[in-house]
């Protein structure tokens, strides 16, 4: 009976041996990248220019002070063609080095946000206007692929 145990311990440990071996071996042609935090809106038939406006000063100003304070790399505005009637036209996008920085920024960028743009309520009030000259139809996170061909 003592030699069967043995015997098991042995293989187990060899297929444990073999499978960190076969582990160390896989390779992607890939590497992750920074995160893209992408927000969907439709700017309202004739009013694309007071969106605008308030993107170029207020969005913008924004954007600035987080780059500033280093919690995003970039930003991006994406003008896009609308394929039906309730489609997004603009893309909204901001670069974060990768999730954790995301997340763990969140409170600075809440508490930035007072200081640009006032309390809650007025932030709120702020908001409530901006819905008669847009519709926020949904927001992605996505992450760059770094491609890179690895040698095997």
């Amino acid at each position: 009976m003592k030699i069967s145990k043995k015997v098991v311990a042995l293989i187990i440990a060899a297929l444990l041996a073999l499978s960190v071996v076969v582990f160390a071996q896989v390779i992607r042609p890939y590497k992750n990248g920074t995160v893209w935090a992408i927000t969907y809106v439709r700017m309202k038939p004739g009013m694309e220019r007071a969106y605008l406006d308030f993107l170029a000063v207020d969005w913008k100003r924004e954007q600035e002070a987080l780059k500033k304070d280093g919690n995003i790399i970039s930003y991006n505005v994406l003008s896009t063609e609308e394929h039906s009637p309730n489609d997004f036209n603009l893309m909204l996008m901001t670069e974060y080095k990768d999730l954790a920085t995301m997340e763990a920024n969140e409170d600075k960028e809440d508490s930035l946000g007072q200081q640009l743009f006032g309390n809650d309520q007025k932030q709120m009030q702020a908001y409530r206007e901006r819905l008669e000259i847009r519709e926020i139809l949904g927001d992605r996170l996505g992450r760059e692929i770094i491609l890179e061909q690895k040698k095997r």
